[in-house]
């Protein structure tokens, strides 16, 4: 059986702020804000896997008015879900991402995006998708005023052959 799960995730977007994406930090003149790290790919990512899974959502296992996990890394949240996942009885069987974010460029820092994620996850890179667009200058993307990230993540049952 495979299952599938859509995560999104939205941030504003300041000066003085860092922008870390995929917990890799991009040079900027503006960055994300967020109770935690403000990794948009990463609480996406995790959406999708809990959403997959049927365990929940980010916020209920790491609300943003719990100052617990204020600044803290967003790969901690992805471990967490993995390991959620796992106990559940499931596997990741493909990531795929898509940042919308006006600027900067991204295609330089994707592959290190790539390798964070499969770190975190424990699966190979070959199983994580991430793409960067703009919003050709409209909404508040477009404004750089924030930033999105949309993913979707597919999970099969742990030993099943299909999973392999």
């Amino acid at each position: 059986m495979i299952r599938t799960g859509i995560g999104y995730d939205v941030h504003q977007l300041a000066k003085g702020e860092l922008l870390t994406i995929g917990g890799v930090d991009i040079p900027s003149s503006f960055g994300s804000v967020g109770h935690s790290d403000g990794d948009a790919l990463n609480h996406a990512v995790v959406d999708a896997l809990l959403g997959a899974s049927a365990l929940g959502d980010i916020g209920q296992f790491f609300p943003s008015n719990d100052d617990t996990w204020k600044g803290a890394p967003s790969s901690y949240f992805l471990v967490d879900a993995v390991k959620r996942i796992g106990e559940a009885g499931f596997e990741i069987n493909n990531i795929d991402a898509t940042i919308i974010l006006q600027k900067p460029k991204l295609e330089e820092y994707i592959p290190k995006m790539k390798y964070n994620l499969s770190h975190s996850m424990q699966i190979d890179e070959s199983k994580v998708s991430i793409k960067a667009t703009t919003s050709d200058h409209l909404g508040f993307v477009g404004n750089s005023s924030g930033w999105a990230v949309q993913a979707i993540a597919t999970l099969c049952i742990k030993n099943e052959p299909s999973c392999t």
